[in-house]
């Protein structure tokens, strides 16, 4: 069983469109960074965590030849508009592909690409939209546990993986009655956007502190903006947390 970073980067990625890196040094691989999507697989499942605006080149890199069912974190462009490259799973395995996803996020994604979800002669729905639920099981083997937490001014959810992997990319806070379930986790992997306080994601002070309340057995940092230089970062981390990158592995 593997939980794949598809993509670290913030909603522009690194390097921006226009080919700004920030402080990251472009020398260094590990600092082109996609945005944020990942994957769980078994021998037969791939469950896809939000549809990134990258998720061709993600999925291409990765060699993922099959998707099995899509969760969504929450309803922003650089989590949802590479929607339609799931068109080619539902193709090619002849019947409508299962996505998950909360009411704001049904709402957005069926006012926005009802194509995907509406009968037509010419173009068939390619997925079927379902409110998701509070524990999610994926045959035997996968367990998912969601938890509502703060992005701004919007609900995220989290994702806890067999209680081993915690997946929380877009995050400002999380409720004090759930900070027990992250309490000494294998993996969290947890938003980091940069040094400087913003209003709706962590920042490394933020993940810091969790770090230290939390106890988890290993701290990987995600969604990081172009601020936050791979080798920088990993040279003042604690030894338990580590910087994201894409196509970081993680076997559990």
């Amino acid at each position: 069983m593997k939980f794949i970073i598809l993509g670290c980067g913030s909603s522009m990625g690194v390097p921006r469109a226009d080919g700004f890196f920030g402080n990251c040094d472009p020398k260094n691989s590990k600092n082109i960074r996609t945005r944020c999507s990942a994957l769980i697989q078994t021998k037969n499942e791939n469950i896809l965590i939000d549809t990134s605006p990258d998720l061709r080149k993600q999925l291409l890199d990765n060699n993922i030849k099959n998707i099995s069912s899509v969760i969504y974190t929450h309803k922003h462009a650089d989590q949802t508009h590479g929607i339609n490259d799931l068109r080619v799973f539902s193709l090619k395995n002849k019947k409508r592909l299962p996505i998950y996803a909360d009411s704001e996020t049904r709402k957005y994604l069926s006012k926005n690409f009802s194509y995907c979800f509406m009968e037509n002669k010419d173009y068939p729905a390619i997925l079927k939209i379902n409110l998701i639920k509070r524990n999610l099981d994926f045959g035997k083997l996968i367990n998912i546990k969601v938890i509502k937490v703060k992005h701004g001014y919007i609900d995220s959810l989290a994702f806890i993986i067999n209680k081993k992997i915690a997946y929380l990319p877009d995050v400002n806070k999380i409720f004090k009655k759930d900070l027990k379930n992250f309490f000494k986790i294998n993996y969290l992997i947890i938003d980091c956007l940069r040094y400087k306080k913003h209003i709706s994601h962590f920042n490394l002070d933020d993940v810091l502190s969790l770090n230290y309340e939390l106890k988890p057995k290993k701290m990987i940092l995600t969604n990081l903006h172009s601020d936050l230089d791979y080798k920088k970062l990993l040279d003042i981390l604690p030894k338990n947390i580590k910087p994201a990158y894409d196509g970081l592995t993680i076997n559990f």
